[in-house]
């Protein structure tokens, strides 16, 4: 089974960051899909990524419209990099081409 770790980061840190966040974790459940979103908004990073959940984790989506914060972190891991308003409107999309990117 597919593991998924995700970053969420808009330029205000605000609306954008949380509802891609909500909207990874909506679809990826709803394909029986394990998800861990680290958040890097306007209150800081929130549910930092363990680096265990990193090493356990077969793809690892960006969902960011400005630069993530220790991004050395994810050296080696396979990346799908998406704007957070197309996580936003198509949350599903997204979860079907990480998974594709694994396969």
């Amino acid at each position: 089974m597919t593991k998924i770790v995700a970053v969420t980061a808009c330029i205000a840190g605000i609306a954008h960051t949380y509802m891609a966040a909500e909207n990874l974790k909506k679809y990826a459940k709803k394909e029986g899909i394990p998800i861990k979103v680290e958040t890097q908004g306007a209150m800081g990073i929130e549910n930092k990524l363990k680096k265990s959940d990193i090493q356990d984790a077969d793809i690892v989506i960006f969902a960011v419209d400005t630069t993530v914060q220790g991004v050395d972190r994810f050296e080696g891991k396979k990346i799908l990099k998406v704007g957070t308003s197309e996580v936003v409107k198509d949350g599903k999309s997204t979860i079907d081409d990480a998974v594709k990117m694994v396969k």
